[in-house]
């Protein structure tokens, strides 16, 4: 019995220096887990701020181009401007040949000649009526000769689109169909 007590001593004393072993064994990795999660948190700051301070220097660096960018478009408007200014335009000799007027030129002075001063100020309530009753005649008028001008424009270009493609096809005909006396094979 003493044998059993000794052995089973052995035995209870070997097992609870295994168990001691094992939890120093669980410390020291619970340990370098730790470390290595710190490390970890520490490397994931630093390329953090890597990432944040290059984001920066793209911001900066695009934020300085378009500056430049700005200040090169109005330097050359500026300049663009500048020779407009200093240039004298003369315009197309008209054929009395007697005044020269741009286009632009032309072009104002027939919507001056169309549209006529609005002289209100002495007219009473009945009269502005009147003359507003004209104004809408007028302007249905004008949307009339609109809507007349443009569908003959449409007319227009389907004509001449379907006279292109007459004459393609003719040509396409001509070239392709003659022999050596001239006749269609």
């Amino acid at each position: 019995m003493e044998k059993d007590l000794n052995e089973l001593q052995t035995l209870i004393e070997a097992h609870f220096e295994s168990r001691k072993k094992e939890e120093e064994e669980l410390l020291n990795l619970t340990d370098r887990i730790e470390k290595r999660r710190s490390e970890r948190a520490e490397q994931m700051k630093i390329r953090a701020e890597r990432e944040r301070e290059r984001q920066n220097k793209m911001a900066e660096e695009k934020a300085r181009k378009e500056e430049e960018e700005m200040k090169k478009r109005a330097d050359d408007d500026a300049r663009k401007k500048l020779i407009l200014s200093n240039l004298s335009f003369t315009g197309y000799k008209t054929q009395t040949g007697t005044k020269r007027q741009t286009e632009r030129e032309k072009k104002k002075k027939i919507l001056s000649d169309r549209r006529k001063e609005l002289n209100i100020e002495h007219m009473r309530e009945d009269k502005l009526k009147e003359k507003a009753k004209e104004l809408v005649d007028w302007l249905r008028q004008l949307e009339a000769e609109k809507f007349e001008l443009q569908h003959t424009y449409a007319k227009q270009k389907y004509e001449v689109t379907v006279l292109r493609n007459r004459v393609s096809d003719h040509q396409k005909v001509s070239k392709g169909g003659r022999t050596k006396r001239g006749l269609r094979k």
